[in-house]
């Protein structure tokens, strides 16, 4: 693969890792990424989110929500969701503390307030190496159903866009040959 992909949503557990998921399996350079300021799951109540920092392990929300309530939990397919986050990577990485990790070339969002959030912090960073990066956003409902979807429809417009940088190498082989 020719490009660098990071997967960014809110809370990075649902939407960005499932296409961060799909794009591993595809052989894809990627990571992914939340913007919040804490990483959030559903609780019993929409008033009683269970709330985490960032960097804290995928292991321990799961044995912290399987101890809690794991009918509520895997009926709801937070366990399940979180048993496929830990084959992924261990914990969930905020996107405005990645800059050790690296540039990329596509960053795809899947809320358009994640969006502003990348932009704004891209606008906002110390610009070493002067490298363009394309950021594109799929509005994505936050449910298991709607990020499989998009984590598909992800994979199938970076599928494009690595074509067609082969498409155009080719056609520059071809010109040099001439």
């Amino acid at each position: 693969m020719k490009f660098r992909y990071a997967m960014v949503c809110s809370s990075n557990q649902n939407r960005s890792m499932e296409a961060h998921s799909l794009f591993k399996r595809e052989g894809f350079d990627v990571s992914s990424y939340g913007t919040g300021q804490h990483v959030k799951l559903p609780g019993p109540s929409l008033r009683e989110p269970n709330v985490y920092d960032f960097g804290t392990p995928y292991k321990h929300m799961f044995d912290d929500l399987r101890r809690k309530d794991p009918d509520l939990y895997k009926r709801n397919g937070i366990l399940p969701m979180l048993k496929r986050n830990l084959a992924v990577k261990s914990a969930p990485q905020r996107w405005q503390e990645n800059a050790a990790d690296g540039s990329f070339d596509v960053v795809l969002t899947f809320e358009e307030k994640v969006f502003d959030m990348v932009i704004e912090d891209l606008h906002n960073r110390n610009h070493v190496l002067m490298k363009p990066v394309l950021v594109i956003n799929l509005e994505v409902k936050d449910n298991h159903e709607e990020a499989a979807i998009g984590a598909r429809l992800a994979l199938l417009l970076c599928q494009e866009l690595e074509s067609f940088e082969a498409w155009e190498e080719s056609i520059n082989m071809c010109l040099l040959t001439l």
